[in-house]
């Protein structure tokens, strides 16, 4: 792989930086959250593996919770390069990875490893005009984007619990890509620990100091509706997923007083229940108002203009880590069938959201994930061939 600019050696492809944790830039609107008895393993103990194949890939809905490192290349391929090829040495390669027999792995135990792959627009576009992903993702107000750092062809995004696989298994990855690929922009990022926001979920706090939303498609029945495509058979399976790198103005949200904090998100910061009462897993009551006529969860505040009954579109699965590099902020992922539903979330956002003025996006990318994979079945086959 060949940076922008430059040629660095394949073995210095990916590094990992280390960051706060994070949520996302919808917080208190969806999350990715543990189901009763899937919680993180005590600290020091070995996390179970995760199986690489299977109907869907790994690292969208499992593991749960999901691991607290990320490591994200987003990249172009050659013009003459064949995807169908590369994309199933991808997966092989992918294969032995996770289960630990890829002497590229340097003896290191694989852990928790995953590793998800998605196509870019152009690609898709290549197998079919009209399929999920081949639309590029719009424009919005407050992107400052250099042009390497909008859109692409592939998405490698690598989880684990051990941050020193991250590099390592991107190495491997880069190794086996060689130069048929060349690289866009790439973010590491971490999640800290999820805390407990009740009926056996937990949720992480965002680098704003609130608990990231517990709402979205966590059980079979939502994520067949809002999370994974069913269809056409090329991409069955898959999902559609946004990444979205943003810097935010930390010293100005905290010069905010902890009540004004509060009005911009509609959440209280250290319990997570809305400003309209109940709990943190109680769902705002978006019409409830002051004896004197006020909103108690006021006009402009987040979970408010990112509700998805209020605009009307599905739910998102998000996962979203904190960064320190390039600045501090969020790299924001979020996992649904329909693009429709990112966009028409943002757009609505766009107009009056009262968390967006502390955000700037500086990276952009839509992809489609491709369905899972196995023996029989190479990564991307369905959709190359």
């Amino acid at each position: 792989m060949r940076r922008a600019d430059h040629h660095p050696s394949r073995r210095t492809f990916l590094d990992v930086t280390g960051a706060m944790m994070a949520a996302g830039l919808t917080a208190g609107c969806t999350s990715d959250s543990a189901r009763p008895g899937r919680h993180a393993p005590p600290a020091g103990a070995t996390p179970m593996p995760v199986a690489a194949t299977g109907r869907h890939q790994a690292g969208i809905t499992i593991p749960q919770p999901a691991q607290p490192n990320l490591l994200a290349v987003v990249a172009d391929l050659g013009a003459t390069v064949a995807p169908g090829p590369l994309l199933a040495e991808l997966g092989q390669a992918i294969r032995t990875l996770t289960a630990g027999t890829d002497t590229r792995l340097m003896g290191l135990p694989p852990g928790d490893l995953t590793v998800t792959v998605g196509v870019g627009p152009r690609l898709v576009r290549t197998a079919g005009a009209s399929l999920p992903g081949a639309a590029d993702l719009p424009r919005f107000s407050r992107e400052r984007i250099a042009s390497p750092a909008r859109g692409g062809d592939l998405l490698v995004q690598i989880c684990a619990g051990d941050a020193l696989l991250l590099p390592v298994v991107a190495a491997a990855l880069l190794d086996q890509a060689g130069d048929r690929i060349r690289e866009r922009w790439r973010q590491s990022a971490r999640r800290g620990a999820n805390v407990s926001v009740g009926n056996g979920l937990t949720a992480p706090r965002n680098p704003l100091g609130f608990i990231d939303g517990i709402v979205g498609p966590h059980t079979t029945a939502a994520q067949q509706r809002d999370l994974w495509l069913a269809g056409p058979p090329a991409v069955a399976g898959g999902t559609l997923a946004v990444l979205r790198r943003m810097e935010l103005d930390l010293p100005r949200f905290a010069a905010l007083s902890v009540a004004e904090q509060e009005a911009v998100f509609g959440r209280r910061r250290a319990s997570g229940a809305p400003l309209s009462g109940g709990t943190v897993a109680s769902s705002p009551e978006l019409g409830a108002k002051t004896p004197d006529g006020r909103y108690l969860v006021p006009a402009n505040a987040h979970v408010r203009r990112a509700n998805p009954t209020v605009v009307g579109a599905g739910l998102m699965l998000r996962r979203s880590y904190s960064t320190d590099e390039p600045a501090p902020g969020l790299l924001f992922i979020s996992f649904q069938n329909d693009l429709r539903t990112f966009t028409a979330t943002l757009a609505h956002m766009d107009t009056s959201d009262a968390l967006l003025p502390f955000t700037t996006t500086t990276a952009s990318a839509t992809f489609l994930i491709l369905p899972g994979f196995d023996r029989q079945h190479p990564l991307g086959s369905q959709l190359f061939g």
